[in-house]
């Protein structure tokens, strides 16, 4: 008998997941996953239908989720895996894209800002109120007339006025805006011209938020256009590690990750719900999944999600070690985003006219990663960013 035939192989909590990765997380990680798709299950799934089409968040999830306490502590001998954030991030968007974008919005970009270019001060302080969901916040870069250029373009205006700043200017497309007690708020220093960041209440004085209609894609997440008037905060609550737009870099390659992953969990989401509906939907006297373009599709799809899968794993265990590159980062959003568009589109496909309705859960994942696709940013900057690191040559300013 060959040896490996003696040799247990431990099942995957992903039946999408055909290598196996999941198995690389601890037993307990992988018990607290099984405890989140629980809550996804009981208090997710019966909603999320109803409040896509109606563009509205059901904010009665939040608290079921933060009682799961799944973002580990900030301190070093208590930090969890990067494997672990990332297959959290996975299962919600498995789910849900508008779901998994709610929560990166708080466990990646705000508390990213926060842990990255706050004081230690400021960390110690926050830090456990942003992982029980008690100090909601949002991250505020991108401006209505600056997006991929927001590194040179940035026109929101901060002006030191003696313990204060004083904050003009307008931000777009902020996501669970609405919904946040903080606005991470990164604006130009008029004395110096470099960016810096401000810790800003969404309900103090000059600040108007207006949410964002008409979408056709995360219905559910609620992104604001956000007006800045005149708008005082103290030199206390300026985020103080962020002086240059080099700092706000160095957490735009942290977060790239955060939106592969869910570029990923987009793909199992919708490659299992494929496959639910092709094994039960009968056509011409036999299952859809019995058709040999049913099944070279799904195998297409199956194999961009392994091939995600393999990326942002191994990235996150990079990340994990400490070793944070813009070019990986920027390679997995841009890839796995990329394979999600394909796939999301092959589901869609197989499907049929019935893939154009909710319950069948293909039209969503296919109509929410078009904003996946695009957020956190594009695929033309990304593989720029790649490129620069390539070729040592620069193609955008």
């Amino acid at each position: 008998m060959p040896a490996s035939e003696n040799v247990s192989v431990a099942a995957s909590i992903y039946p999408s997941d055909l290598y196996g990765y999941a198995t690389l997380l601890a037993a307990e990680e992988q018990a607290a996953l099984l405890r989140l798709r629980s809550v996804l299950e009981t208090s997710v799934r019966p909603v999320i239908d109803d409040h896509w089409e109606r563009g509205e968040f059901p904010f009665e999830i939040v608290q079921p989720l933060a009682e799961l306490d799944l973002m580990p502590p900030n301190s070093p001998a208590q930090q969890g895996s990067a494997l672990f954030s990332g297959f959290t991030i996975f299962e919600m968007a498995r789910m849900d894209a508008s779901v998994a974008t709610f929560y990166t919005a708080q466990a990646g970009l705000f508390r990213t800002a926060v842990n990255v270019g706050g004081s230690q001060e400021q960390v110690d302080r926050l830090d456990p109120l942003i992982r029980s969901f008690e100090a909601t916040g949002v991250f505020c870069l991108t401006e209505p007339e600056h997006g991929s250029d927001i590194a040179g373009g940035l026109a929101t205006s901060a002006r030191r006025d003696g313990d204060d700043w004083v904050l003009n200017g307008e931000k777009r497309w902020i996501g669970a805006a609405s919904s946040a007690k903080y606005l991470a708020i990164f604006a130009r220093d008029e004395a110096d011209h470099e960016v810096k960041a401000f810790l800003v209440a969404s309900d103090a004085p000059g600040v108007t938020l207006n949410k964002i209609r008409r979408k056709t894609s995360l219905r559910m997440v609620q992104n604001a256009d956000i007006r800045l008037q005149n708008v005082r905060v103290s030199e206390a609550d300026r985020l103080q590690r962020v002086n240059s737009f080099r700092d706000v870099a160095d957490m735009l390659r942290r977060m790239r990750s955060d939106v592969a992953w869910l570029a990923t969990g987009v793909q199992a989401g919708a490659y299992e719900a494929a496959v639910r509906y092709v094994t039960q939907r009968q056509q011409f006297g036999k299952p859809l999944a019995a058709f040999q373009l049913i099944q070279e599709r799904l195998a297409l799809m199956l194999g961009n999600l392994t091939s995600s899968l393999g990326m942002v794993v191994r990235l996150s265990q990079q990340q994990h070690e400490g070793h944070y590159v813009d070019e990986n980062s920027a390679l997995a959003k841009m890839y796995c985003s990329l394979r999600m568009r394909e796939t999301v589109a092959l589901a869609r496909e197989v499907v049929g006219g019935n893939g154009i309705v909710l319950e069948n859960d293909v039209a969503r994942f296919h109509a929410d990663a078009e904003a996946v696709y695009t957020y956190e940013g594009t695929h033309d900057i990304n593989a720029l960013i790649v490129g620069r690191a390539i070729t040592g040559v620069g193609a955008f300013r």
